[in-house]
């Protein structure tokens, strides 16, 4: 059977410019001229696809990787690249939905993601201004000292790092006016684009194929996957792996799954004395939050005012001017040293779930495509960890954890 995948323009994508957008390259990608046979063929050349196709070129397998755009200028380039550990739902409320230790293993494995990307770039000398970074969680609507000490205390009997403070060590350490926060190590941040195009770099180093391509149709009713591009050439692959955003085809669905609109600013280089204490990756405790991160250049980026009720891509963009202000406010308000003043305003559109956890796994029904999905706030964490399982399940190496994650995993308690 033929399988046809929604066809969304680039620009639904995201509106106006963040400060990555400078860096896109423009690799080269031949266009296809012939069928042709693969091990993996990955369709979406982001940062997702991007681990995907390094990871497994490094492993041998003959990888191609093909994009209908130009890679990086969708969802990457608008990415805020906060590589939190911690996930967009609290320990606390993973541990109502499935209970303590289900919940705790998602965080460690969430942890370890953040641990094993670091390490990647590291090694591999990845040229990314990736830097380390503590994470601080702070108090924001219902969510006070008592919450976020409760939140404290199952991160420690999970084996988490970090300490509470409160608002007198809050105030003394970080010179921040809010009731209480939870401090962390273990985070990081990076320039999304400069990553992602790292990362293609590598993989064609080690024999990827990076090809001018749009995947229209699929057909795993064989013991191989036959895609169908736009030219009418195919390309048989033993595994496909699916990186194309929150753009979802025709062959997944999942009821967990919805797309949300946010925005983001990044002010100019910010003086000397600036910046609060480590440029610390801040965001809060709320549903939706507000989030910052500094640059290598000293700038400041703030996002979030997230909003799962404009999804439409011209409505989203017109709301850019509205929600830059509100986000300087918000600046100004939380850090009154700041030169507020948005030289970048963008938007975005990413998938996210009801349970905050990604859709990492095979397609229900389609054992040779696999996918990933829904990443939330946790977008580049959860793209190493997909392309970590995918990696092991095409070696036939599922571990029981994968389930936590799986497409068709059932919904939890009160969704």
């Amino acid at each position: 059977m033929l399988l046809d995948p929604d066809n969304v323009r680039q620009n639904d994508l995201r509106g106006g410019t963040s400060p990555w957008s400078q860096k896109l390259l423009q690799p080269v990608r031949p266009q296809i001229e012939e069928s042709f046979r693969c091990d993996v063929l990955v369709v979406g050349a982001g940062i997702t696809g991007s681990l995907a196709a390094e990871h497994l070129a490094c492993l041998g397998h003959d990888v191609c990787v093909i994009d209908r755009q130009r890679p990086g200028l969708g969802s990457t380039t608008a990415s805020t690249a906060m590589l939190l550990w911690e996930i967009d739902r609290s320990l606390s409320d993973l541990t109502e939905m499935y209970g303590f230790e289900r919940a705790a293993s998602i965080y460690r494995h969430s942890q370890a993601a953040v641990s094993g990307l670091i390490e990647l770039v590291t090694t591999r000398g990845l040229a990314c201004d990736m830097r380390p970074r503590h994470s601080l969680y702070l108090t924001a609507g219902d969510s006070g000292p008592r919450e976020l000490l409760a939140e404290h205390d199952l991160r420690i009997r999970a084996g988490l790092p970090g300490d509470f403070l409160d608002h007198q060590g809050l105030l003394r350490e970080f010179k921040i006016h809010r009731e209480a926060a939870l401090v962390s190590p273990g985070s990081a941040d990076a320039d999304p684009v400069l990553l992602s195009q790292a990362l293609l770099a590598e993989a064609v180093r080690q024999k990827a194929r990076l090809l001018d391509a749009e995947a229209v149709g699929y057909d795993s009713s064989s013991d191989a996957v036959i895609v169908v591009l736009d030219s009418g050439h195919v390309i048989e692959a033993k595994h496909v792996v699916l990186a194309t955003g929150y753009v979802m085809p025709d062959i997944l669905t999942s009821d967990l799954h919805k797309v949300v609109s946010s925005w983001a600013i990044a002010t100019p280089p910010q003086a000397t004395g600036a910046l609060w204490r480590d440029s610390a990756l801040i965001w809060e405790a709320s549903d939706p939050y507000s989030y910052l991160r500094t640059t290598v250049e000293n700038r400041i980026i703030m996002g979030g005012e997230d909003d799962d009720a404009i999804v439409e891509p011209e409505a989203r963009d017109r709301l850019m001017p509205e929600k830059a202000k509100v986000l300087l406010g918000k600046l100004q308000a939380l850090w009154p040293k700041a030169e507020a003043i948005a030289e970048f305003v963008w938007s975005g559109a990413f998938g996210t779930t009801s349970d905050g956890l990604p859709l990492i796994g095979a397609v229900p029904g389609h054992p040779r495509i696999h996918a990933a999905y829904g990443y939330g706030g946790n977008g580049i964490t959860y793209s190493y960890l997909a392309s970590r399982m995918i990696a092991a399940s095409i070696a036939g190496n599922n571990q029981p954890w994968f389930d936590d994650f799986a497409i068709d995993r059932d919904a939890p308690k009160g969704s």
